[in-house]
Protein backbone atom coordinates (compact mmCIF):
# COMPACT_ATOMS: atom_id res chain seq x y z
CA UNK A 1 0.00 0.00 0.00
CA UNK A 2 2.82 2.39 0.88
CA UNK A 3 4.14 2.53 -2.68
CA UNK A 4 0.81 3.90 -3.93
CA UNK A 5 1.11 7.07 -1.84
CA UNK A 6 1.49 10.07 -4.14
CA UNK A 7 2.43 13.60 -2.99
CA UNK A 8 1.80 16.51 -5.35
CA UNK A 9 2.12 20.27 -4.98
CA UNK A 10 -1.32 21.60 -5.91
CA UNK A 11 -1.68 25.14 -4.53
CA UNK A 12 1.36 27.11 -5.65
CA UNK A 13 1.01 30.26 -3.57
CA UNK A 14 4.37 30.14 -1.76
CA UNK A 15 2.75 31.22 1.50
CA UNK A 16 4.91 32.71 4.25
CA UNK A 17 3.07 30.54 6.79
CA UNK A 18 0.38 28.45 5.11
CA UNK A 19 -1.88 27.03 7.84
CA UNK A 20 -5.27 25.80 8.97
CA UNK A 21 -6.61 23.91 5.94
CA UNK A 22 -10.35 23.20 6.08
CA UNK A 23 -12.30 21.29 3.42
CA UNK A 24 -15.62 22.94 2.58
CA UNK A 25 -18.00 20.23 1.51
CA UNK A 26 -20.71 22.51 0.10
CA UNK A 27 -18.27 24.29 -2.21
CA UNK A 28 -15.79 21.41 -2.67
CA UNK A 29 -13.03 23.92 -1.94
CA UNK A 30 -10.05 24.10 0.37
CA UNK A 31 -9.92 27.03 2.75
CA UNK A 32 -6.58 27.93 4.36
CA UNK A 33 -4.67 30.93 5.66
CA UNK A 34 -1.27 32.55 5.31
CA UNK A 35 -0.64 33.77 8.86
CA UNK A 36 2.25 36.15 8.24
CA UNK A 37 1.11 36.95 4.70
CA UNK A 38 -2.20 38.13 6.24
CA UNK A 39 -4.38 36.37 3.69
CA UNK A 40 -7.22 33.86 3.59
CA UNK A 41 -7.22 31.62 0.51
CA UNK A 42 -9.92 29.49 -1.06
CA UNK A 43 -8.81 26.99 -3.69
CA UNK A 44 -10.88 24.80 -5.99
CA UNK A 45 -9.36 21.50 -7.11
CA UNK A 46 -11.77 21.28 -10.03
CA UNK A 47 -10.80 24.65 -11.55
CA UNK A 48 -7.40 25.06 -9.81
CA UNK A 49 -8.47 28.66 -9.22
CA UNK A 50 -7.57 30.45 -6.02
CA UNK A 51 -9.50 33.34 -4.45
CA UNK A 52 -7.89 35.37 -1.69
CA UNK A 53 -8.82 38.14 0.69
CA UNK A 54 -6.45 40.21 2.79
CA UNK A 55 -6.68 40.70 6.53
CA UNK A 56 -5.20 43.73 8.30
CA UNK A 57 -3.21 41.63 10.78
CA UNK A 58 -1.91 38.07 11.18
CA UNK A 59 -4.65 35.49 10.57
CA UNK A 60 -4.32 32.29 12.60
CA UNK A 61 -7.28 30.40 11.17
CA UNK A 62 -10.51 30.71 9.20
CA UNK A 63 -13.46 28.33 9.57
CA UNK A 64 -16.94 28.17 8.05
CA UNK A 65 -19.82 29.69 9.99
CA UNK A 66 -23.24 28.00 10.10
CA UNK A 67 -25.18 31.19 9.36
CA UNK A 68 -22.95 32.12 6.38
CA UNK A 69 -19.43 33.18 5.58
CA UNK A 70 -16.54 32.49 7.93
CA UNK A 71 -15.05 33.36 11.28
CA UNK A 72 -11.33 33.98 11.51
CA UNK A 73 -8.73 34.76 14.14
CA UNK A 74 -7.22 38.07 13.06
CA UNK A 75 -4.66 39.54 15.43
CA UNK A 76 -6.38 38.98 18.79
CA UNK A 77 -9.93 39.28 17.44
CA UNK A 78 -12.46 36.69 16.35
CA UNK A 79 -13.98 38.29 13.26
CA UNK A 80 -16.90 37.42 11.01
CA UNK A 81 -16.12 37.54 7.30
CA UNK A 82 -18.51 38.04 4.41
CA UNK A 83 -16.50 36.57 1.55
CA UNK A 84 -18.42 38.26 -1.27
CA UNK A 85 -17.98 41.79 0.12
CA UNK A 86 -14.71 41.10 2.00
CA UNK A 87 -16.25 42.90 4.98
CA UNK A 88 -14.88 41.83 8.38
CA UNK A 89 -16.76 42.44 11.61
CA UNK A 90 -15.16 41.93 14.99
CA UNK A 91 -17.20 39.60 17.21
CA UNK A 92 -15.01 39.37 20.31
CA UNK A 93 -11.45 40.20 21.41
CA UNK A 94 -9.20 37.68 23.14
CA UNK A 95 -6.12 38.08 25.36
CA UNK A 96 -6.89 41.77 25.82
CA UNK A 97 -4.22 42.09 28.52
CA UNK A 98 -1.52 40.77 26.16
CA UNK A 99 -1.11 43.14 23.22
CA UNK A 100 1.95 41.23 21.97
CA UNK A 101 -0.02 38.03 21.50
CA UNK A 102 -1.83 36.75 18.43
CA UNK A 103 -4.35 34.03 17.70
CA UNK A 104 -2.90 30.88 16.22
CA UNK A 105 -4.67 27.62 15.34
CA UNK A 106 -8.44 27.32 15.80
CA UNK A 107 -11.03 24.63 15.10
CA UNK A 108 -14.73 24.03 15.66
CA UNK A 109 -15.83 21.16 17.91
CA UNK A 110 -18.68 18.76 17.02
CA UNK A 111 -21.12 20.97 18.97
CA UNK A 112 -20.30 24.10 16.97
CA UNK A 113 -18.06 25.74 19.60
CA UNK A 114 -14.90 27.42 18.39
CA UNK A 115 -11.66 26.54 20.19
CA UNK A 116 -8.70 28.78 19.48
CA UNK A 117 -5.34 29.41 21.07
CA UNK A 118 -2.91 32.28 21.33
CA UNK A 119 0.86 32.68 21.43
CA UNK A 120 3.39 35.45 21.85
CA UNK A 121 4.13 37.10 18.51
CA UNK A 122 7.41 35.92 17.06
CA UNK A 123 10.18 38.50 17.09
CA UNK A 124 11.47 36.30 14.31
CA UNK A 125 10.48 32.77 13.29
CA UNK A 126 11.08 30.17 16.00
CA UNK A 127 11.82 32.86 18.58
CA UNK A 128 8.65 32.90 20.59
CA UNK A 129 8.16 34.41 24.01
CA UNK A 130 7.31 31.33 26.02
CA UNK A 131 4.34 30.76 28.34
CA UNK A 132 2.42 33.74 26.90
CA UNK A 133 -0.36 31.78 25.22
CA UNK A 134 -3.74 30.43 26.28
CA UNK A 135 -6.47 28.19 24.91
CA UNK A 136 -10.02 29.54 24.69
CA UNK A 137 -13.43 28.48 23.53
CA UNK A 138 -16.09 30.75 22.07
CA UNK A 139 -19.74 29.66 22.06
CA UNK A 140 -22.63 30.76 19.86
CA UNK A 141 -23.29 33.74 22.17
CA UNK A 142 -19.60 34.79 21.84
CA UNK A 143 -18.98 33.95 25.47
CA UNK A 144 -15.24 33.35 25.84
CA UNK A 145 -13.91 30.71 28.26
CA UNK A 146 -10.21 30.27 29.03
CA UNK A 147 -9.26 26.62 29.42
CA UNK A 148 -5.44 26.68 29.57
CA UNK A 149 -2.81 29.30 30.23
CA UNK A 150 1.01 29.42 30.10
CA UNK A 151 0.97 27.79 26.67
CA UNK A 152 4.05 28.29 24.48
CA UNK A 153 2.58 27.84 20.99
CA UNK A 154 -1.09 26.83 20.92
CA UNK A 155 -1.44 24.64 17.86
CA UNK A 156 -3.28 21.53 16.64
CA UNK A 157 -6.76 20.69 17.95
CA UNK A 158 -8.95 17.66 17.29
CA UNK A 159 -11.66 15.51 18.88
CA UNK A 160 -11.99 11.75 19.11
CA UNK A 161 -14.74 10.07 17.11
CA UNK A 162 -16.86 9.61 20.26
CA UNK A 163 -16.28 13.29 21.20
CA UNK A 164 -15.09 12.28 24.68
CA UNK A 165 -11.44 13.15 24.11
CA UNK A 166 -9.86 16.42 23.01
CA UNK A 167 -6.41 16.24 21.43
CA UNK A 168 -4.16 19.25 21.71
CA UNK A 169 -0.68 20.37 20.71
CA UNK A 170 1.48 22.95 22.46
CA UNK A 171 4.30 22.76 19.91
CA UNK A 172 7.30 23.45 22.16
CA UNK A 173 6.23 20.67 24.55
CA UNK A 174 7.02 18.30 21.64
CA UNK A 175 3.99 16.16 22.38
CA UNK A 176 0.43 15.45 21.38
CA UNK A 177 -1.74 15.61 24.50
CA UNK A 178 -5.22 14.38 25.30
CA UNK A 179 -7.90 15.65 27.68
CA UNK A 180 -11.20 14.22 28.78
CA UNK A 181 -13.77 16.39 26.98
CA UNK A 182 -17.23 17.18 28.23
CA UNK A 183 -19.02 17.96 24.98
CA UNK A 184 -22.03 19.53 26.70
CA UNK A 185 -19.99 22.04 28.73
CA UNK A 186 -16.69 22.10 26.81
CA UNK A 187 -14.81 21.40 30.04
CA UNK A 188 -11.30 19.88 29.78
CA UNK A 189 -9.75 17.60 32.40
CA UNK A 190 -7.19 14.83 32.97
CA UNK A 191 -4.40 16.01 30.67
CA UNK A 192 -1.98 13.33 29.48
CA UNK A 193 0.60 12.79 26.74
CA UNK A 194 -0.41 10.40 23.96
CA UNK A 195 2.63 10.82 21.73
CA UNK A 196 6.06 12.35 22.23
CA UNK A 197 7.96 13.50 19.14
CA UNK A 198 11.03 11.49 18.20
CA UNK A 199 14.41 12.71 16.97
CA UNK A 200 14.09 14.25 13.50
CA UNK A 201 10.31 14.62 13.65
CA UNK A 202 10.51 18.35 14.37
CA UNK A 203 7.76 20.25 16.19
CA UNK A 204 4.17 18.98 16.23
CA UNK A 205 1.97 21.57 14.52
CA UNK A 206 -1.51 21.18 13.06
CA UNK A 207 -3.41 17.89 13.07
CA UNK A 208 -6.53 16.10 11.90
CA UNK A 209 -8.25 12.78 12.59
CA UNK A 210 -9.21 10.01 10.19
CA UNK A 211 -12.31 7.82 10.14
CA UNK A 212 -10.41 5.09 12.02
CA UNK A 213 -9.70 7.42 14.93
CA UNK A 214 -6.00 7.91 14.24
CA UNK A 215 -4.34 11.33 14.27
CA UNK A 216 -2.35 12.87 11.41
CA UNK A 217 0.16 15.41 12.71
CA UNK A 218 2.11 17.86 10.55
CA UNK A 219 5.73 18.06 11.71
CA UNK A 220 7.18 21.57 11.44
CA UNK A 221 10.88 21.43 10.52
CA UNK A 222 10.34 17.68 10.09
CA UNK A 223 9.22 17.61 6.46
CA UNK A 224 6.57 15.02 7.13
CA UNK A 225 3.13 14.14 8.39
CA UNK A 226 2.91 11.27 10.85
CA UNK A 227 -0.08 9.07 11.61
CA UNK A 228 -0.35 8.09 15.26
CA UNK A 229 -2.68 5.84 17.18
CA UNK A 230 -3.73 7.87 20.24
CA UNK A 231 -4.79 4.78 22.17
CA UNK A 232 -1.39 3.05 21.95
CA UNK A 233 0.81 6.12 21.40
CA UNK A 234 2.45 4.36 18.45
CA UNK A 235 3.39 5.94 15.14
CA UNK A 236 1.71 3.97 12.36
CA UNK A 237 2.91 5.76 9.24
CA UNK A 238 5.13 8.58 7.98
CA UNK A 239 4.48 10.59 4.82
CA UNK A 240 7.50 12.59 3.64
CA UNK A 241 7.05 15.92 1.87
CA UNK A 242 9.53 17.88 -0.28
CA UNK A 243 9.50 20.80 2.19
CA UNK A 244 10.70 20.92 5.80
CA UNK A 245 8.19 23.38 7.26
CA UNK A 246 5.01 21.31 7.03
CA UNK A 247 2.40 23.11 9.16
CA UNK A 248 -1.04 21.48 9.14
CA UNK A 249 -3.29 19.01 7.37
CA UNK A 250 -6.90 18.06 6.68
CA UNK A 251 -8.73 15.46 4.65
CA UNK A 252 -10.76 16.58 1.66
CA UNK A 253 -11.94 15.71 -1.80
CA UNK A 254 -15.32 14.25 -2.77
CA UNK A 255 -14.91 11.23 -0.47
CA UNK A 256 -12.37 12.71 2.01
CA UNK A 257 -9.60 10.38 0.85
CA UNK A 258 -7.13 13.16 -0.06
CA UNK A 259 -4.90 14.61 2.64
CA UNK A 260 -4.09 18.30 2.11
CA UNK A 261 -0.93 19.57 3.78
CA UNK A 262 0.05 23.23 4.16
CA UNK A 263 3.61 24.52 4.52
CA UNK A 264 5.64 27.63 5.31
CA UNK A 265 8.52 29.43 3.62
CA UNK A 266 9.18 32.07 6.28
CA UNK A 267 12.49 31.64 8.10
CA UNK A 268 14.22 29.58 5.42
CA UNK A 269 17.76 30.60 4.46
CA UNK A 270 18.56 31.31 0.82
CA UNK A 271 20.17 27.90 0.38
CA UNK A 272 17.20 26.16 2.05
CA UNK A 273 14.86 27.98 -0.34
CA UNK A 274 16.93 26.79 -3.28
CA UNK A 275 16.81 23.21 -1.95
CA UNK A 276 13.07 23.41 -1.19
CA UNK A 277 11.56 25.54 -3.98
CA UNK A 278 8.03 24.29 -3.19
CA UNK A 279 8.08 25.70 0.38
CA UNK A 280 4.88 27.58 1.19
CA UNK A 281 2.80 25.55 -1.27
CA UNK A 282 -0.08 23.29 -0.28
CA UNK A 283 0.24 19.60 -1.12
CA UNK A 284 -2.26 16.84 -1.81
CA UNK A 285 -1.45 13.29 -0.69
CA UNK A 286 -3.35 10.53 -2.48
CA UNK A 287 -3.41 6.78 -1.99
CA UNK A 288 -3.26 6.69 1.80
CA UNK A 289 -6.05 4.14 1.99
CA UNK A 290 -7.91 6.02 4.73
CA UNK A 291 -10.56 8.70 4.76
CA UNK A 292 -11.19 11.75 6.88
CA UNK A 293 -14.37 13.32 8.17
CA UNK A 294 -16.26 16.53 7.41
CA UNK A 295 -15.33 19.62 9.41
CA UNK A 296 -17.75 21.41 11.73
CA UNK A 297 -19.11 24.95 11.31
CA UNK A 298 -19.16 27.60 14.00
CA UNK A 299 -22.64 27.99 15.51
CA UNK A 300 -22.27 31.71 16.33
Amino acid sequence: MMSSVKVESVVKVSALIGEGPVWEESEQTLLFVDIAGQKIHRWSPTTCQIQSIETDDTVGFAVPRKSSGYVAGVGRSIVAIDWSTEVMTSLVDIDEDKPNNRLNDGKVDPMGRLLAGTMGKEEQPAQVQKKQGSLYSVNSEYLVTKHLSEVDISNGLEWSLDQKTFFYIDSLALSVDAFDYNSSTGHLSNRRVVYHMEEGEGLPDGMTIDAEGNLWVACYNGGRVIRIDPTTGKRLQTVSLPVMKTTSCCFGGPDYSDLYVTSASLGLSKSERNQQPLSGNTFRVKGLGVKGLPSHSFSG
